[in-house]
């Protein structure tokens, strides 16, 4: 704590709002300011640096705000998703590899140690490396040293590594899944990003900023916030953090242009309770509502043509075969409840294969649950805004029918 009164010193509150008008970083919270200000004041110092803090708090940012005040700045920085890289390949993307080093190795290749020689690495989501890549890391960071896959030569690097983790890097030193020397020597300066719930009033702002940003991405008229929505965002633990509040603010700007946000608003965005707190890899959006739609269908449909196809090979016809696209017979259009009425699909038009395929999953999902959206959301991993969407989309139930 001495030691971060003695930085505040020295750095001005003009120089805070550079760096955060640099970097795009909007709060005004006295941890956030602290987190900054100690990314600055290490920058120069040659040093291993961990950056902590839950997942989508904005952890990114820091590793920047090093490279660009230290003196490698004019150097490579290579930012390195640790948790995307499956665990066969690891090695030969961080160290590299030699021509036959392992099947598919038609050539050698450079690592990203080698790549970014005299910059900056930044290592996200460092707790998934494997214990093997962990000890390799370990003696890059002790002497510079490593070898490539399939190589015996030792090569030198001269890098500075910032990681940053979610993970409670102390239990996972303690459970065997993390090496507690390389621990220490990641650790040597750490930083801890603060939660959004944790800064105050900040979650408005980064609220307003985003939805004028989304009201001129799509050309909409903006939205406001009324008092208990503010009050709502507040109260709110936001377990996915600032990537959760972007996210759900993009779909009310999109489907609520104009409107002023009430807590009824924001809440139907927000994870419902019976599914606990979300972690943020798993938040919904739109984008990702549409691939999970979309491999669903894709199943669907895959399914369907292969059992036509079985069938078809099975007959003595001697007639000749069509495409089995045209052989597939659409189902019977569903009868489904929806808030106590019986009401039916409408009927099928000019929509395309994707089209029905998708309308016939959500209407007899909705089948399934009665009628129930809350329900069939849940099953389908998808928000009952984008429900209700759909139904409106392909006119299945009645636009005004309550919710069970």
């Amino acid at each position: 704590m001495a030691i971060d009164k003695e930085m505040a010193l020295h750095t001005g509150n003009e120089e805070l709002r550079d760096v955060k008008r640099r970097f795009g970083i909007i709060g005004t919270s006295p941890l956030l300011l602290r987190a900054i200000d100690r990314a600055v004041r290490v920058a120069p110092v040659d040093l291993s640096v961990l950056i902590l803090g839950e997942s989508g708090a904005g952890k990114e940012f820091f590793p920047k705000i090093i490279h660009h005040f230290s003196p490698r700045k004019h150097r490579k920085y290579i930012a390195v998703n640790c948790g995307a890289i499956p665990e066969g390949t690891i090695d030969s993307e961080l160290f590299g590899h030699e021509k036959g080093s392992f099947t598919g190795a038609i050539g050698a290749r450079k690592g990203y140690f080698e790549e970014a020689d005299g910059g900056t690495i930044f290592l996200d989501e460092v707790a998934e490396l494997p214990l093997t890549t962990q000890a390799r890391l370990l003696r890059v960071l002790e002497s510079g040293e490593f070898l490539k896959v399939g190589s015996s030569q030792v090569q030198k690097t001269d890098i500075r590594v910032v990681a940053a983790t979610n993970v409670d890097l102390q239990k996972a030193v303690a459970e065997g899944r993390f090496r507690e020397d390389l621990y220490y020597r990641l650790g040597t300066i750490q930083i801890n990003v603060p939660n959004l719930h944790d800064r105050g009033s900040d979650v408005e702002l980064l609220a307003r900023k985003f939805a004028a940003d989304f009201s001129e991405h799509y050309m909409t008229e903006p939205i406001r916030f009324a008092d208990d929505a503010r009050a709502l965002m507040l109260a709110y633990r936001w377990p996915g953090n600032v990537r959760q509040l972007k996210n759900v603010v993009e779909q009310l700007a999109l489907f609520d242009a104009g409107r002023e946000i009430t807590a009824a608003d924001l809440q139907d965005g927000l994870p419902h309770p019976d599914a606990g707190h979300l972690p943020a890899a798993a938040t919904p959006t739109y984008q990702a509502e549409r691939e999970l739609l979309w491999q669903t269908v894709m199943g669907l449909r895959g399914e369907l043509l292969d059992l036509r196809e079985r069938l078809d090979a099975l007959t003595l016809s001697k007639e000749p075969r069509r495409p089995a696209a045209q052989l597939i017979p659409w189902p019977e259009k569903p009868v489904i409840p929806v808030g106590g009425d019986i009401v039916e699909a409408r009927e099928v038009g000019d929509e395309s294969p994707l089209e029905l395929s998708e309308r016939d999953t959500i209407a007899r999902a909705l089948a399934r649950n009665g009628g129930s959206r809350k329900r069939t959301a849940l099953e389908l991993r998808i928000s009952e805004r984008t429900l209700y969407r759909k139904m409106k989309e392909y006119g299945i139930g009645q636009p005004g029918a309550p919710t069970l």
